[in-house]
Order: C-alpha cells, then sequence, then structure tokens
C-alpha cells in the first residue's frame, strides 16, 4: 500500500482537509476510487479530483510503502548489508557491470563511427562517378570572329 506522510490535523479543519488526509492515509487506489466515484456522480467532479490528483503529484510520485517509510528501509546500491561477504560480491558485480556497459558503450561508438565512414566513402564514391559520367560542356570556339 502506498501511502503519504500521515500528519495529524488541527481540530478546525475544514471537510476538505479531513477528506484529502483520509484519501492519503488510504493510498493511490482509494484517490483513483474518488476519480472514478466522482465521474460517475457528475463528470465535472471527476474531472477535478484527477487534475487534482495530477497537479498534486498524487497520480505519478512513486511513495514509499509506510513500513518502508517507518523504518527508513529503502534499496540503495552502496548501502552495506552487514554481510561483509555478500558486500564484496555485490561491489565486485557492481564494478564488473559497469565496466561491461563502458565497453558496451565503447563498441557502440565504434560501430557508429564505422557506419559513418561506411556512409561518407559511399556518397565519395557516387560522387566522383557523377562526375566522371558527367558529359562535358562544349566550349565556343573563338574562331568566329
Amino acid at each position: 500500500m502506498t501511502t503519504a506522510h500521515s500528519t495529524p490535523l488541527p481540530a478546525a479543519a475544514g471537510w476538505l482537509s479531513r477528506t484529502e488526509a483520509w484519501l492519503d492515509r488510504k493510498g493511490k487506489g482509494a484517490w483513483i476510487a474518488a476519480a472514478v466515484a466522482g465521474f460517475i456522480v457528475f463528470w465535472p467532479i471527476g474531472l477535478a479530483v484527477l487534475g487534482y490528483m495530477i497537479w498534486s503529484n498524487r497520480m505519478f510520485s512513486c511513495r514509499k510503502s509506510s513500513t518502508a517509510t517507518r523504518m527508513g528501509h529503502g534499496f540503495r546500491a552502496t548501502q552495506s548489508s552487514g554481510n561483509a561477504a555478500f558486500d564484496a560480491y555485490k561491489a565486485d558485480t557492481l564494478r564488473r557491470l559497469e565496466e561491461e556497459q563502458e565497453n558496451f558503450e565503447a563498441f557502440l561508438k565504434r560501430l557508429r563511427e564505422a557506419r559513418d565512414k561506411a556512409e561518407f566513402d559511399q556518397f565519395m564514391e557516387e560522387r566522383a562517378r557523377r562526375d566522371n559520367d558527367a558529359p562535358a560542356v562544349p566550349q565556343e570556339a573563338d574562331a568566329r570572329g
């Protein structure tokens, strides 16, 4: 379940603020259900809820689960797992993957350069062939006088 940060509302909070906080506690599914219900009841309400979800970044944000947020857990490649053997394996694997990525990018660069050179050579050959096949332009003789 995805949830936003739950902050206590003041006692004087209006029904709109309380509804927003309640939907945030329930997660993205509750927001989607509210938008669908709004479209069913009266389409401008559904459109307004959908617009608010997009504007407030509730629709597309990737929030951590409430458990991960409370415990401070999250995936980080550089974070130690506490197991030295696994951390060494992970570091070696990440280093190897980065090296393979660099090698692949260098290969793609060489491939692009070779393709560009082949296209340029073909262009130059066609140009030379076109220049050789072009008929000579006759020049007027100055013998007339």
